[in-house]
């Protein structure tokens, strides 16, 4: 697969931030706390499907001290229609525990302490930094690593080497880059029929005849 030039890196740079720039997480919450379950609920789960299950669960649960005392039987009933809802009922009441325990309640604002937390790993304390402060950062889901691949801004053959090389190439603004691939991914650029007649990067796309065998 072809390689974008610098010449395409700039033209996908500008055409993201002019589609993008105000793009923030489709993730429902009301603060840091729910952002940071609503993030890990999200993994190998839809948005949607997040935001169906959240309400009930902020509402019963509104606080890390509140989650850290839930029963784990009474979690995994209000997350059974969320993708792994075992691990990540396991997760986020022992997250809650850690918040207590160590950060006196409050949400870590920095990678190191945020992946201290059981169910935070990199990608996830990335997310949760983007959306907050607006961090440098970039996150690689399935679909930012299907459209840097696509458009030729990667040749990563894992989500750390994708991650590397989106950081090196595109630099600044890294945050918007993110949330625009996801939803660039989401509604354009999919992964089965990806509506190619809504896209404003055809002329740098290099993988159109993957396209059109979708």
């Amino acid at each position: 697969m072809k390689k974008a030039t610098k010449k395409d890196i700039e033209f996908i740079k500008e055409k993201f931030i002019e589609h993008y720039s105000d793009a923030v997480t489709e993730l429902n919450y009301s603060n840091e706390f729910e952002l940071l379950i609503a993030i890990i609920l999200s993994a190998q789960c839809t948005d949607k499907r997040v935001n169906i299950i959240t309400p009930e669960l902020f509402l019963t649960y509104p606080t890390p001290k509140d989650l850290a005392n839930a029963k784990l039987e009474d979690i995994k009933t209000l997350l059974k229609s969320c993708s792994f809802f075992n691990n990540k009922s396991k997760n986020i009441i022992n997250m809650a525990k850690l918040v207590e325990d160590e950060f006196n309640g409050v949400i870590p604002k920095n990678s190191k302490d945020l992946m201290k937390l059981p169910g935070v790993g990199n990608k996830t304390a990335n997310v949760f930094l983007i959306e907050l402060q607006g961090a440098n950062l970039m996150a690689v889901d399935t679909h930012v690593f299907r459209v840097s691949h696509r458009l030729g801004l990667s040749d990563g053959k894992n989500v750390k080497e994708t991650e590397e090389q989106l950081v090196k190439k595109l630099k600044d603004d890294l945050h918007i880059f993110h949330q625009a691939m996801v939803l660039f991914g989401r509604y354009i650029c999919k992964a089965v029929k990806p509506e190619c007649e809504k896209c404003f990067l055809t002329s740098v796309c290099k993988t159109k005849k993957t396209f059109k065998a979708n």
